[in-house]
């Protein structure tokens, strides 16, 4: 998931106690496992749903370990962070065992404004059977 260049944002919700930002059940019952516990995603869209959460509460090193390496930047700076209002997954596709595709809209609040982030995210499972992230297409 591509970052929108943005404002300062409010902070990070108590996400522990509060549904998971994903859309699923609580944080630790949802994406806490992937982000805190080390567990593999099982799906691309799972990741999909855990980076979200990462981003959410601007979890770097979460971000950065799921990013495959050609394409992941060297660092991730949240001082410009949006707030996240909650992500729509709009198709998944896996095209083989080791390569897939997760379509999503992640509303997000900038300055009072909101506004959507629509991507269309490539994913691949390294060696080690982790799936990681690839590359996007943003829509209109």
């Amino acid at each position: 998931m591509a970052r929108p260049q943005t404002s300062r944002s409010a902070t990070t919700p108590d996400l522990e106690r509060d549904a998971c930002p994903c859309g699923g059940p609580t944080f630790d019952d949802c994406c806490a496992r992937y982000l805190e516990h080390g567990d593999m995603a099982p799906s691309a869209e799972a990741l999909m749903r855990s980076r979200y959460t990462a981003f959410v509460r601007h979890n770097a090193a979460y971000l950065l370990d799921t990013w495959a390496a050609r394409t992941r930047p060297a660092t991730l700076d949240f001082d410009d962070a949006p707030q996240w209002l909650g992500l729509q997954i709009k198709a998944h596709r896996q095209s083989d065992a080791s390569h897939a595709e997760v379509e999503f809209v992640a509303g997000y609040k900038v300055g009072g404004r909101a506004q959507r982030l629509h991507e269309r995210s490539r994913f691949e499972r390294s060696d080690d059977g982790r799936w990681r992230y690839i590359d996007g297409d943003l829509f209109d």
